[in-house]
């Protein structure tokens, strides 16, 4: 994302419409378009907590792709890929929208999907599944297939 004198400049992945988000920030509020007024990336390198009740507004309503780590607090491989999926999410900030679900905190949402075994890594478009990866996968295996649907 490019940097201005000013502040940065985020082309919003709803409209296309580019924006300035000033260096200093309204304090606690999300930037959002100013032509569209969708929620704007911002460059965060944390994922979207994804929940059963917030799924439909942040999954269902997004322009861009969407993956999703279905993941517990209790699971070893879930743990150790949680770093990728931070760096990715970093790394295509406004070209995806990378989340995270608690299958135990949120097992409707797990349940929708059949979700069987953990981790998984759901690719979603449109709010519709696409691609699936099941277990701990290389940071290279997910972007190669994200990349797909970018």
């Amino acid at each position: 994302m490019p940097e201005s004198a000013t502040g940065q400049i985020v082309e919003c992945p709803n409209c296309g419409a580019r924006n300035r988000l000033s260096q200093t920030g309204s304090a606690g509020k999300a930037p959002v378009c100013g032509k569209c007024h969708q929620p704007l990336p911002t460059g965060s390198s944390k994922p979207v907590t994804v929940t059963d009740s917030n799924f439909s507004s942040i999954v269902s309503g997004s322009q861009v792709p969407v993956l999703l780590d279905l993941w517990a607090a209790w699971c070893g491989p879930c743990r150790m890929i949680a770093p990728v999926v931070e760096q990715i999410a970093a790394e295509l900030s406004g070209r995806a929208i990378v989340g995270k679900l608690d299958v135990d905190a949120n097992p409707q949402t797990a349940a929708k999907f059949r979700v069987q075994s953990i981790p998984t890594l759901l690719i979603l478009k449109n709010g519709q599944e696409v691609d699936r990866l099941i277990g701990a996968q290389p940071k290279s295996a997910i972007l190669q297939r994200l990349q797909r649907f970018i």
